[in-house]
């Protein structure tokens, strides 16, 4: 096992909340602090935010997604919004159209977890994607569901994991910073051979 420095490394990420009516000021938008919320409580590293509110505009999204990944250099990118079969929602598009990589299996996931609630969650188009050493990954637009995609459902029989705990070996392998969580609100998933440890006290 590689040893980790003493402290957690810092890690950037980027939190995109998409929606006409909350970036025109109709009302208060709830995805950027459901998803900054829920990762103050999962991480441990110190984290550089960016956040973006912006218009269900595929061009503005696809735009927004290349400057969080490409110049401000983000590890990670959540989207939340704009996923669903309406004529305005494009995130996925957006998403895709910025892709190197496409990454199913969270978006495959997302869904199996929100059908455990709601039989409409066939109709969720979530998607994530690798753009360079950056993960993008689109999210629902409730916080509930937000939080339930990326902690699962440890109390389900039987439990349902949820997205996140793939998510710092995912960018493990694509050359990111190592994400560090607490277990206590997400158990990250890593083979033995990609766990590093901290050296102990001298």
């Amino acid at each position: 096992m590689n040893e980790l420095p003493p402290l957690p490394e810092r890690v950037t990420i980027g939190l995109v909340s998409v929606s006409d009516r909350a970036s025109s000021g109709v009302y208060a938008d709830q995805g950027l602090p459901a998803l900054r919320d829920w990762l103050a409580r999962a991480l441990r590293n110190p984290v550089v935010w960016h956040e973006r509110l912006i218009p269900d505009e595929e061009a503005r999204i696809g735009a927004c997604l290349r400057e969080l990944v490409d110049a401000m250099r983000c590890d990670l990118v959540l989207t939340t919004g704009g996923t669903g079969p309406a004529p305005r929602d494009v995130t996925p598009e957006a998403t895709l159209a910025v892709a190197h990589k496409v990454m199913p299996g969270f978006g495959e996931q997302m869904r199996q977890i929100s059908l455990a609630f709601v039989p409409t969650a066939i109709l969720s188009r979530q998607v994530a994607v690798i753009r360079g050493q950056a993960l993008i990954i689109n999210l629902p637009g409730q916080p509930k569901a937000i939080a339930e995609t990326l902690e699962g459902l440890p109390k389900a029989t039987p439990p349902v994991p949820g997205i996140f705990a793939a998510v710092p070996y995912c960018i493990d392998l694509i050359g990111g910073a190592y994400l560090e969580t607490d277990d206590a609100v997400c158990k990250a998933f890593r083979p033995k051979s990609a766990v590093r440890v901290r050296p102990a006290p001298a």
